[in-house]
């Protein structure tokens, strides 16, 4: 249509596109798809590309919402044992609730691959692929409720009102493939603070990530309205077209309005996801030794699902592992740890295996851990409570030294003291990784610049090979 003709033409046209039904096409997939808004096309989402060469292409961040204790893990503390059930001095640091003695972890460590990192006998599979992980013991946060440690290890502040980092790593770099969303995040469920963690804010809104409820893993349930069975491809295109051209006239009319911009690109990611989401989402597509391989359960699924999603182009895949905090053990932590051990041991053994062997593993980042880390000490007896003094998070490929440690928390496990890494560091290395300077990132707001690390955050250059 050209928007030269007469203004009747134009009011005909949009009544034969009301008339086509309820609903344009897409837009069913659009709301249930598309929103919140993620990021489209390659020219629309590319701010400047890398600001210097990049070692990670993309990142898929496996995510332990409730908080592991690194002491079970891959942090071992053999004085817990010595001094059991006494509080020595630092004992008394600001958690989320009282807590008593010292707690020693029962799980025993074993030294593994040519690096010797220990890792916990209740990781047999992933203990097998040390040699490609980088563990950081030194984290810490500002923050033992969930809430704010969530926003901060995803949003890089406590405040509920800024970007996501995934929101930021599109701003930045834009995505590789646009018939899908350009960050995606997995869970089977919904984590505590939900759709605020992978929100844009005052970024466009396009830049949101695009969530996926994986309980099921059958495409039609996980993506509803997917496929529109009233029209064909073309019928939709044409009204699509349409649709962008009322949608240009309107746009003229007034200030450039970033929220329509989204909208319109939203429609257009939903339209073309029709015809490569189902294959992409399709786990019966996978053979039977690879699904084998990665085993059973939603987090299993959630891994497989995101290797599939990252070879096709997705920029930033989040796999929550549940519904809720699941790794918020106050109480029965011993019970329960392992359990929990289980179900990801397997799938990211296979995942570093499977990325490996594909040849993605070099450029793709894997990030593991925690909104934080659970004391040394005792809550109830059996239970452990929040510490964000310190705690461990791992790292691997993507330009990631493979078999080593770095930085160290105290003798019992209390809090970091060597080579520390705060949450706006570990932001700050992920985006140098991504060939991004996290000071030179920024979006103007309010009157000022922002950025994810906000005015802190050191690149842990030690940890880059």
């Amino acid at each position: 249509m050209n928007l030269t003709q007469p203004h009747s033409d134009l009011l005909d046209r949009r009544r034969l596109l009301q008339r086509l039904g309820s609903g344009v096409g897409m837009l069913g997939a659009t709301t249930a798809v598309a929103s919140p808004l993620s990021a489209t096309s390659a020219e629309s989402t590319h701010l400047a590309g890398p600001h210097f060469p990049a070692k990670a292409k993309r990142v898929i961040h496996l995510f332990m919402n409730g908080g592991p204790y690194q002491g079970d893990l891959f942090d071992p503390k053999p004085a817990l044992e010595r001094y059991a059930g006494t509080k020595p001095a630092g004992a008394d640091l600001l958690t989320e609730r009282p807590t008593g003695g010292l707690l020693p972890s029962p799980f025993k460590f074993r030294q593994h691959g040519e690096s010797g990192l220990p890792v916990s006998e209740l990781l047999p599979h992933l203990s097998q692929h040390v040699d490609d992980i980088c563990v950081i013991n030194s984290l810490h946060a500002d923050n033992p409720n969930h809430g704010p440690a969530l926003l901060q290890m995803n949003n890089g502040t406590i405040t509920p009102t800024r970007p996501s980092m995934g929101a930021w790593f599109l701003y930045g770099l834009g995505t590789e493939n646009p018939n899908l969303p350009g960050y995606l995040v997995l869970c089977p469920g919904r984590p505590v603070r939900f759709s605020i963690l992978w929100n844009s804010a005052f970024l466009p809104s396009k830049y949101q990530g695009t969530y996926i409820n994986h309980s099921t893993i059958d495409p039609e349930k996980m993506l509803p309205h997917l496929r529109n069975t009233r029209w064909d491809h073309a019928t939709q295109r044409e009204q699509l077209d349409l649709l962008e051209q009322l949608n240009n006239v309107h746009v003229t009319a007034r200030k450039d309005d970033s929220v329509l911009r989204a909208r319109s690109e939203a429609i257009e990611t939903a339209y073309r996801m029709q015809f490569e989401a189902s294959d992409a989402f399709d786990l019966n597509r996978e053979s039977k030794h690879t699904r084998e391989a990665y085993g059973a359960g939603e987090f299993a699924n959630g891994c497989l699902l995101a290797r599939r999603m990252v070879e096709r182009g997705v920029r930033f895949v989040q796999v929550y592992y549940g519904n809720g905090q699941p790794w918020d053990t106050h109480s029965g932590h011993n019970n329960t740890v392992p359990k929990l051990c289980k179900n990801i041991d397997q799938p990211i053994a296979a995942l570093i295996a499977d990325l490996k062997q594909r040849g993605m593993l070099e450029d793709t980042l894997i990030v593991w851990g925690g909104e934080f880390g659970r004391t040394p000490v005792s809550e109830n007896g059996n239970g452990r409570d929040h510490n964000h003094h310190g705690f461990t998070m791992w790292m691997a490929g993507g330009g990631v030294k493979g078999g080593m440690s770095y930085g160290e928390t105290d003798d019992f496990g209390f809090k970091a003291v060597i080579d520390k890494v705060h949450i706006h560091d570990l932001h700050a290395t992920m985006l140098h990784l991504l060939g991004l300077d996290h000071k030179r990132l920024t979006y103007r707001h309010a009157g000022r610049d922002f950025r994810l690390t906000d005015v802190h955050g050191r690149v842990v250059h030690e940890i880059i090979s």
